[in-house]
């Protein structure tokens, strides 16, 4: 090594001294004891002490004049744990713990052969537990590190106990290894650890693993307290209402994928809608068939760009008409009326219009009106073809609301009840699982054929948007459109929201797959209750987007364009 470089690492080698020393003080140190305990000349740590101010690793204090470790630190130690941000991810169940129990709440993760400490939500009592944030604790005596290592692949526990000193921190600490592997394998099978005075005299505590959903150990959460107040009894208690929040937490966290911003939805050129809604894929014609419902209008999107290839009659006035005929007579579009939905059918599309159901060709002609086979003529607000062929939509129940397949007659045949309209309906690719969104609460429900409960996926926050269309990739994962929301949002199987994509418009409205080989997601968008203000901003609202690559393969970018 040159000497050059001896003399940078020296330095670099006493600076971290100086870090070590400020963070092991939390009152902070002087420069006068900063130099005794270091044994470093003044003006060598003058330069040193400059230099980690100036970068924001220490602060002074310039009441007690004393250094203290600056927000630096704190933001390099977020930064370690947020992939994605576990703090974050932790934040609500550590406050529902602590609000629970009465007593402080923490979430640590591992480090070597240690735990750190990374929140705290302070409990209720003035006596209460209060481990400082980035205390360090040996794992063997900690709930949260027996949680940690009872979660563990067995391989991997095994090493890192190996490598564990079992030093007694109190006198009840475990140091014997083979009682110490008894005791995780205890954890384990019951879903949390408990911490018996082993780390602070006086103090117990029961802590859980956060287990993301790859598997992946993440860290832990607990509650800890004085003993006489932690009894034994009330930790047994205490146990599974913290394993469930960990279990809760780790939902949110991915280790492969966190929620992001990849992939632009690019604009397919063609002209606005305003209200576009029901995108459906047709796989004989390649195109994608999609409707204007207020128009009310129907549109074709090919390779070349949309078109508009159906449109209703109206009267000179704007109104409804009683729909056009040919010069024999026979009816060649029907009247104009919103359209409700638009299904599959062979080559084209049915359209219901109203209450009638229409069949629709590529080429925009009325395939005979009322062609639209057996379906029910009743209006719900959700429509989806199910994996038997059948008319699957909400109605009203009573008081409540039922997503069922209907009879030809339009009445409704087993399937679900709700407590509020479903505004949305996707089957999955097995036929076997219905997906429903509503709006009013912004909750994503499935519901599996054979069983009359109705699961809770996930709750889309109402700042993030209205529910609008949903569409499943073959990865299992559900798209929604976030009418409001400016994006569209990616929740995995177990409901983690793991994608988001941002649009240029404020209201996308309806989502199908479709392209080459499935991979594009179309989007269809709305511009009619958008002020002019809004529209001035997003003057590409009520324009089709498509998606690429978000299906199970990446469709080459020849569908569209990026907006001008």
């Amino acid at each position: 090594m040159s000497a050059k470089n001896a003399d940078g690492t020296a330095a670099l080698d006493k600076a971290l001294d100086v870090l070590d020393a400020v963070g092991s003080a939390p009152d902070g140190l002087g420069q006068a004891e900063l130099a005794a305990r270091l044994a470093l000349p003044r003006t060598t740590l003058y330069r040193l002490l400059g230099t980690l101010v100036a970068r924001g690793l220490l602060r002074r204090d310039p009441l007690r004049r004393v250094y203290c470790l600056g927000f630096r630190c704190f933001e390099y130690a977020r930064a370690a744990y947020a992939m994605p941000d576990l703090v974050a991810a932790a934040g609500v169940e550590l406050r529902a713990l602590r609000d629970m129990s009465g007593e402080t709440s923490y979430l640590a993760t591992r480090d070597g052969l240690e735990v750190v400490s990374l929140e705290r939500c302070d409990g209720a009592h003035s006596l209460r537990s209060q481990s400082a944030l980035g205390q360090r604790k040996p794992l063997h005596c900690t709930s949260q590190g027996k949680a940690i290592l009872a979660a563990m692949p067995p391989e991997q526990r095994d090493s890192v106990v190996r490598d564990l000193v079992l030093g007694a921190t109190t006198p009840r600490s475990i140091t014997d290894r083979r009682r110490l592997l008894a005791e995780l394998r205890l954890t384990a099978t019951r879903g949390w650890a408990i911490d018996d005075e082993e780390i602070v005299p006086g103090v117990r505590c029961c802590g859980a693993a956060i287990v993301d959903t790859n598997g992946v150990v993440r860290g832990a959460i607990s509650v800890a307290g004085p003993a006489y107040r932690l009894t034994m009894e009330r930790l047994a208690l205490l146990g599974p209402e913290v394993a469930e929040a960990a279990r809760r937490v780790g939902a949110q966290l991915s280790a492969t994928q966190t929620p992001g911003t990849e992939g632009e939805a690019v604009l397919v050129p063609g002209e606005w809608a305003f209200m576009g809604r029901h995108p459906v894929w047709s796989q004989q014609t390649g195109a994608l068939f999609w409707a204007d419902a207020l128009a009310p209008a129907v549109h074709l999107a090919t390779a070349e760009g949309d078109a508009l290839i159906a449109g209703l009659a109206t009267d000179a006035a704007g109104g409804e008409a009683k729909g056009t005929v040919d010069p024999h007579g026979a009816p060649t579009s029907p009247a104009a009326a919103p359209i409700q939905a638009l299904l599959p059918q062979g080559a084209g599309v049915v359209v219901q219009i109203g209450m009638a159901w229409h069949a629709l060709d590529a080429q925009g002609r009325w395939a005979g009106l009322g062609a639209g086979g057996d379906r029910p003529q009743r209006k719900g607000t959700a429509h989806a073809l199910g994996p038997d062929g059948r008319t699957w939509t909400c109605l009203p129940d009573g008081e409540r609301w039922r997503v069922s397949p209907l009879t030809s007659d339009g009445q409704a045949a087993g399937g679900w009840r709700l407590p509020e309209p479903a505004t949305a309906l996707a089957w999955d690719a097995t036929g076997q699982v219905l997906h429903i969104a509503a709006a009013e609460s912004g909750t994503l429900y499935t519901a599996q054929l054979g069983s009359s409960n109705l699961r809770r996926l996930a709750t889309v926050p109402k700042g993030s948007g209205r529910l609008g269309g949903l569409a499943l990739d073959e990865q299992g994962g559900l798209w929604c459109a976030l009418s409001g929301g400016w994006s569209v949002a990616r929740f995995d199987a177990s409901g983690a929201l793991d994608r988001v994509v941002a649009l240029p418009v404020p209201c996308p409205t309806d989502l199908g797959f479709g392209g080459e080989d499935g991979g594009t997601l179309f989007i269809t968008t709305g511009r009619d209750a958008l002020s002019r203000d809004a529209l001035e901003a997003a003057p590409a609202s009520g324009r089709l987007f498509a998606l690429h690559g978000a299906g199970p393969g990446v469709m080459p970018g020849r569908w569209a364009r990026n907006p001008d």
